[in-house]
């Protein structure tokens, strides 16, 4: 079982490196193993690109009869993009199979592991599967509810001011954070705020990543009262990303790359809508950066999955000061919206506060 874990492991970080270029896939990363050595190895690296599966038997110089084959996630056995894993798998007879965790994709959801069994090749599942399960976090919402994976990111000072009373919000956190901020950036799918946001702050929305070339995201701008214009800098860049209003009516705005029509909801337009329209489009994770006000219609919305809080040193104070989530917020202490597996860990000088929001 040692060894099991220490390949499973591996077979993870593997995974990991498709980090925000395999969406709306999942993650995954195999290694194949053959007396006790790694033979080959692999991982998804894009979108509509080789699985690991077929990576790592590559890797292997085709041969892997009788060696053991340890991936992330349920070999698939429906045609997509690409043909099905599980035909590779049983054509090349490896002695075992070790999965981490079933597939959730419904065409899928445990036929890949029937298969490799009927097939007559021995199949452990479970091995690391909690780790391939927060791994790919995204996917499973995703997949399983065709809504987008939501992180409500947030800097603020330690009183849960995000500006002063004047408005001023440069910069709240350290560089260290707004770095990590970028990266974040790199890996999601699409990046929200509100107009109020664009229009005060006048943010670019692009990754920035010192020494590397990120990926920017989708921007998408929520517009309750049509209140953008195009001078701002998200209209007038040069991102291969396109830049997506929402808005409760047709509007039009130079430099928008497409106007998504959302009904009217709290705060401005139907969030929860908005994360069904998104998610028919391919988006499967959503950063939202917005302000109090945005904040708060998620929350309301109930389409919120984790929470990132940039945490800074300092006292900001002032009852006109804009606080990290606005709205009415919740009558009664019963009322609060409660949060599992909080952790905390140093930025910089900061502190990063994660937990996700308790279904």
């Amino acid at each position: 079982m040692g060894a099991d874990v220490e390949f499973m492991e591996r077979a993870l970080a593997l995974a990991a490196r498709g980090r925000g270029r395999t969406s709306p896939n999942p993650m995954v990363g195999c290694v194949i193993v053959r007396d006790g050595e790694v033979a080959g190895e692999g991982w998804h690296e894009v979108a509509g690109g080789p699985h690991a599966e077929v990576r790592a038997v590559e890797a292997a110089g085709g041969d892997i009869a009788g060696a053991t084959v340890y991936v992330t996630l349920e070999p698939c056995c429906h045609v997509g993009r690409t043909p099905p894993c599980v035909d590779l798998l049983i054509a090349k007879r490896p002695a075992r199979v070790v999965v981490a965790m079933h597939d959730p994709n419904p065409k899928v959801a445990g036929q890949g592991i029937f298969k490799l069994r009927e097939a007559g090749i021995p199949v452990d599942v479970g091995v690391c599967e909690a780790e391939a399960g927060r791994l790919n976090e995204v996917f499973v919402k995703y997949i399983t509810t065709g809504m987008p994976f939501v992180i409500v990111k947030c800097g603020m000072s330690l009183d849960g001011k995000i500006a002063t009373r004047s408005g001023d919000s440069k910069w709240v956190t350290s560089e260290q954070s707004r770095r990590m901020v970028h990266e974040l950036r790199d890996q999601v799918d699409a990046i929200l705020v509100g107009s109020r946001t664009v229009m005060m702050d006048d943010p670019s929305l692009t990754t920035r990543l010192p020494g590397a070339e990120g990926k920017d995201p989708i921007r998408v701008i929520v517009d309750a009262d049509c209140y953008l214009d195009a001078t701002r800098k998200v209209f007038r860049q040069g991102s291969a990303a396109p830049t997506w209003i929402a808005a409760p009516q047709e509007t039009v705005c130079e430099g928008a790359d497409d106007v998504l029509v959302v009904p009217p909801g709290p705060g401005g337009v139907d969030m929860r809508q908005l994360m069904r329209m998104l998610g028919a489009r391919e988006v499967a994770s959503v950063l939202i950066e917005g302000g109090g006000t945005t904040h708060a219609s998620a929350f309301e919305a109930g389409i919120v999955d984790k929470v990132m809080f940039f945490v800074a040193p300092k006292i900001i104070g002032g009852r006109d000061a804009v606080t990290a989530v606005e709205g009415l917020g919740a009558e009664t202490m019963a009322d609060a919206i409660p949060l599992d597996g909080m952790t905390a860990r140093s930025v910089g000088p900061d502190l990063l506060v994660e937990a996700y929001v308790r279904r």
